[in-house]
């Protein structure tokens, strides 16, 4: 009788451990997709496998933890600002140069932030770490930027391309403007 007791108490001791390993996974599987929101979905989609795209959530989580990326200064915020309203107001007499415009002024404060910007691919993955609704707009706004460069998109589709700029010209400039906020109500008096 103990080696069928000592054999029942194993298999109750290994489903429970399955049971909270299961547990775990689903917890985390929720975290990520809390927080990388339709990034995450985007991922699990182009891989295939949810594993497989989780596991690359958290390489980019990992990746971006040891960049120097830093909100930009106040100063440099101001002039990015001025820039991308001129970029906008250019956009009605030059609507491929304002495309092109925007996508050089985002590298630009990308690359000033701290963002590695050699390769599209990993900027925007970078990038949908902090700001994963963003990171979206930044692929589509890309593809319609080298759609327009073959000379395939119309003048909606850049529109749509700066629009979709914005979307990352307005995350790193809040970025900026969050990191220059007091963080207490001492610092406000």
């Amino acid at each position: 009788m103990g080696t069928v007791l000592t054999i029942v108490i194993i298999v109750v001791v290994l489903l429970a451990a399955a049971a909270l390993f299961y547990l775990y996974q689903r917890r985390r599987s929720g975290e990520l997709q809390q927080r990388f929101g339709p990034e995450y979905e985007r991922t699990v989609e182009e891989s295939g496998d949810r594993r497989s795209a989780e596991r690359e959530l958290r390489g980019r989580e990992r990746r971006v933890s040891r960049l120097d990326i830093t909100p930009l200064s106040r100063e440099s915020a101001r002039t990015y600002r001025a820039e991308w309203a001129e970029v906008q107001q250019s956009f009605v007499d030059r609507p491929a140069g304002a495309v092109a415009d925007a996508d050089r002024l985002v590298l630009r404060m990308m690359r000033e932030s701290g963002y590695p910007v050699d390769e599209f691919d990993q900027r925007a993955d970078d990038v949908s770490v902090e700001h994963p609704g963003v990171a979206m707009h930044y692929r589509e706004a890309h593809r319609i930027a080298i759609a327009q460069a073959r000379g395939d998109a119309d003048t909606e589709d850049l529109r749509h391309a700066v629009t979709a700029y914005r979307q990352l010209v307005d995350a790193l400039l809040d970025d900026s403007e969050n990191a220059s906020r007091p963080t207490n109500t001492k610092e406000q008096a």
